[in-house]
């Protein structure tokens, strides 16, 4: 059973994918809405921009750091350029306040469907992958907690 609080990982994806339907394959529109939406992310403390919490293989600087509160994971990002702080608030906005096993099988295929492969080319494609990545292994270790 979902959380009361959040819709599910795919309600999630589908919002995503009808708002950047709205902006018909436009490059500059879906870029200025990913910086947009990077806006809108609350700041991070500057007490968890470390090293500790430095997500790595990324061209920006980009932060990760969560709390569990039962079997949900809750996340916090921050980036220092614009388009990598939308990135990163996407990826919040579908796996943060979700459980621990839903995020660790979550399947991201709003990635596809909107397009961000092509948009972004190859070197950022590669470090919102590792954004992906280190949430994912983040739920695996506290999966691996539930189980001790």
């Amino acid at each position: 059973m979902q959380n009361a609080t959040l819709p599910t990982i795919s309600a999630i994806q589908e919002e995503i994918i009808r708002e950047f339907q709205t902006l018909e394959h436009d490059r500059e529109r879906m870029l200025t809405y990913i910086m947009d939406l990077g806006d809108r992310l609350e700041p991070m403390d500057a007490l968890f921009k470390n090293e500790h919490n430095t997500i790595r293989g990324c061209i920006s600087k980009v932060w990760l750091t969560y709390t569990r509160k039962g079997d949900l994971l809750f996340f916090e990002g921050d980036s220092n350029t614009a388009i990598t702080k939308g990135l990163i608030s996407l990826l919040l906005r579908v796996l943060s306040g979700q459980k621990i096993e839903d995020i660790i099988h979550a399947n991201l295929y709003f990635v596809g469907k909107i397009g961000m492969t092509q948009l972004l080319g190859f070197q950022r494609s590669n470090g919102f992958a590792n954004m992906l990545k280190e949430m994912k292994l983040i739920a695996i270790a506290q999966k691996t907690k539930q189980k001790a």
